[in-house]
């Protein structure tokens, strides 16, 4: 649970260091990814034998506990939101019980950020927030909120800077919550996030493959260079499969959050399960997006777990919605890899007010159902 399981401040000596290593290697990994990645082996069960002698016995190390993710979508605060940011500490309740009660919640922020700037002249909708929506993700339970998105630049470059100064002030606020997706250049822009719970490192990469079209959207210029800022990019993919092989090596557990697949489908298209593949042979264990703006199928891809579609989950349209909430069971200390144990949906549905508000009943199984159905239509596995 946030706050009791867990420091707060939760930048232990342990995650620094990983983080440190994730970036210092990034200039020395190779670019392109492997012909064959050989994914970590389930950590095997063991018997311990007896001895005549247990106090000569090294003591056994007590297994990490299983812990919770909860992956939730798209986030703005356009429309009737715009007003709830008057008060960002309750601008998402009720809508965040569910990611208050995991110990990592996850969400993409998919709007500009800060002041500065106009809105993108070749763009049909643009959106925009002050750092108070900082402030708001944080009070809601979100740890980590990436910004690598088709929506992060819709007031051009000239509001980096105030960008990059909204997040730096909302960090010295509240260490909580980390924002990633964006940067000053590309190394930046790729940083993960990593997180330490109760002594499991977990890593979150992320990137955009969004609306790569310069002739029908312009965000595919948007991406952070060597020498300049902006949004990971990863319509080449070979940045993001070595930043989660980089992560993979690092952290116990590694999420790669993306913005990808097209919008209005409910079926993931083949390029996202060609790629989904791909990153959980990376070593990816979590594999979650957004940008289609409805739900799609989720479950498990070999060692991995995919949901490929999360939805919006606050935003200016209604309709269904939910938080999917997974149980990982950490790797063994000495092998294994992390495995997605369990998993449920907050089922939920957004309202006129933009937020989503919990169903039961008949809308419950009916959510259930459909879940189902786009399981089935994903071509992934239950369990």
């Amino acid at each position: 649970m946030r706050g009791v399981a867990r420091s707060r401040a939760r930048r232990p000596i342990r995650a620094a260091l990983l983080l440190a290593g994730l970036l210092t290697t990034s200039a020395c990994s190779a670019p392109d990814e492997p012909a064959a990645t050989a994914p970590r082996s389930e950590a095997p069960t063991t018997t311990a034998t007896p001895s005549t002698a247990p106090s000569e016995e090294p003591a056994a190390a007590s297994p990490p506990r299983p812990m919770t993710i909860a992956l939730a979508g798209d986030v703005h605060f356009e429309g009737a939101l715009r007003e709830r940011l008057r008060a960002p500490a309750s601008a998402l309740t009720p809508a965040s019980t569910a990611l208050r009660a995991a110990d990592l919640a996850i969400v993409n922020l998919e709007t500009s950020i800060g002041s500065g700037g106009a809105p993108d002249p070749a763009k049909r909708f643009t959106f925009s927030a002050g750092p108070a929506a900082l402030t708001a993700l944080a009070a809601a339970g979100v740890d980590v909120a990436t910004m690598a998105n088709n929506h992060a630049l819709d007031h051009g470059r000239d509001r980096l800077p105030s960008t990059f100064r909204a997040i730096s002030a909302a960090r010295r606020a509240d260490p909580s919550l980390e924002v990633i997706g964006i940067g000053q250049d590309a190394d930046e822009a790729f940083r993960p996030a990593v997180i330490e719970v109760d002594g499991t490192s977990v890593a979150t990469v992320t990137a955009s493959l969004a609306d790569q079209d310069p002739t029908a959207d312009p965000t595919g210029a948007w991406a952070a260079t060597d020498a300049s800022a902006g949004i990971a990019d990863a319509i080449d993919p070979a940045r993001l499969l070595a930043a989660v092989r980089r992560a993979d090596r690092a952290a116990d557990v590694v999420v790669a959050y993306l913005h990808w697949g097209v919008q209005g489908d409910r079926c993931p298209s083949e390029d996202q399960r060609t790629l989904a593949r791909r990153l959980v042979g990376a070593g990816a264990d979590v594999v979650a997006g957004t940008h289609a703006h409805r739900l799609q199928g989720d479950g498990r891809l070999g060692p991995g777990y995919v949901a490929y579609g999360l939805g919006n989950f606050a935003w200016y349209s209604p309709g269904p919605t939910g938080v999917l909430t997974l149980t990982v069971r950490p790797p063994a200390e000495s092998a294994g890899r992390a495995r997605v144990t369990a998993s449920q949906w907050w089922p939920a549905e957004i309202g006129a007010d933009g937020l989503a508000s919990q169903v039961r009943g008949s809308a419950a199984d009916a959510f259930d159902a459909e879940r189902a159905a786009l399981r089935t239509c994903a071509g992934l596995g239950g369990g």
